[in-house]
């Protein structure tokens, strides 16, 4: 799980949803929204069974219909500034994309088209694209939009602005886009929300300018196949995602964080170099 590219011309609508879910600290991946969706290699997903799949995950998805764009700009800005994601069907209704912020005449959406999906784009751009006119009838241009409303009490928003858009643009950051949604899910067993943790909780920032070090020097000395510049990435990603979120670490959380990241930055060592056979491991039977 994470943002990436859909495979498939198809796929958009569960892509989307997936994207505003993982805004709202709620992980689920593709293939189990659209198990509900249904989403058909010819016809896409439309809102209704985009709607029934956000049910599903404990959301819902209204309908919001302006005619006139700088009415429907006004309702997208307000939904965002409400921190929820909003479904847009852009393309002549041919494609589905997640705003999820904006700043001054720029908004910030998930574009499963293309990679990068992360976007940033004026307003003059997004107008065009989600502009909605008939080719028969000719009719008053239509601006629909669905903001994605949780049920369930949200502790973690993600909070892309525009320079944390931008930054998981650039090419070496790839693979952190790719597997947001593992680091995510980590964090959450790792971390607390802000809002929830009190005055004296640890930054991530914080916990590692104490504590980096350590757990750099210590991975790199059990395993020495793997280089300090590496583990020092991978800790700068958990810093990224979890500021992203307003995660924060307890002080009386402080000890198990350090154990937490200290095996998963094991695991990531052996998994990248591999791992012979330790002591008397290899004579174990299953």
């Amino acid at each position: 799980m994470g943002l990436y590219q859909q495979p498939n011309d198809w796929s958009c609508g569960p892509f989307a949803l997936k994207h505003a879910l993982v805004t709202l600290g709620r992980l689920a991946d593709e293939a189990s929204i659209s198990s509900v969706a249904h989403p058909h290699w010819w016809s896409g997903t439309d809102e209704v069974k985009l709607a029934r799949a956000a049910r599903h995950f404990d959301c819902d998805l209204p309908l919001v219909r302006r005619t006139d764009p700088e009415r429907a700009r006004g309702a997208l800005v307000r939904h965002m500034d409400q921190k929820l994601p909003v479904l847009l069907c852009v393309d002549n209704w041919g494609h589905w994309i997640t705003a999820v912020r904006h700043e001054h005449d720029r908004f910030v959406i998930i574009d499963s088209k293309e990679e990068p999906v992360l976007k940033v784009i004026p307003w003059r751009q997004l107008c065009a694209r989600w502009r909605y006119v008939d080719s028969d009838t000719h009719e008053t241009a239509l601006f629909d939009m669905h903001p994605v409303k949780p049920r369930f009490r949200v502790s973690a928003k993600a909070q892309f602005s525009v320079e944390r858009a931008l930054f998981l643009r650039r090419p070496e950051n790839a693979h952190l886009a790719e597997h947001w949604d593992d680091y995510l899910g980590d964090l959450l067993d790792i971390c607390r929300p802000r809002s929830s943790a009190g005055n004296a909780a640890l930054s991530m920032a914080e916990f590692l300018r104490r504590h980096s070090e350590l757990l750099v020097s210590r991975v790199c000395h059990w395993h020495g196949d793997i280089g300090r510049d590496v583990i020092s990435r991978l800790l700068r990603n958990f810093r990224f995602v979890a500021e992203t979120y307003a995660l924060v670490i307890p002080p009386s959380s402080a000890r198990r964080a350090m154990a937490d990241l200290s095996i998963l930055l094991a695991f990531y060592a052996a998994a990248r170099g591999g791992i012979g056979a330790m002591y008397d491991s290899d004579d174990f039977d299953d």
